[in-house]
């Protein structure tokens, strides 16, 4: 449970970084207030996501079990 507390946290961490950094640089350019709009985003995207990826990584697993089966 640890691992997967603590993966949920590094992985949400960098996809909220990375998405919300493109994501305020496609809707605003580089504008005067750019990294205070994307700290915002970042701020409110990391629990959102952190949050939605630990309650469903496990049927995102499952799905790719299902499309990949594991082979012994």
């Amino acid at each position: 449970m640890k691992q997967r507390i603590l993966f949920t946290v590094i992985m949400s961490f960098f996809l909220s970084f990375f998405m919300t950094l493109w994501v305020t640089f496609i809707n605003l350019g580089f504008t005067p207030d750019f990294l205070q709009s994307w700290g915002r985003a970042f701020m409110l995207a990391w629990p959102a996501a952190a949050f939605v990826s630990f309650f469903t990584s496990p049927l995102a697993q499952r799905i790719t079990t299902k499309v990949i089966p594991v082979k012994s």
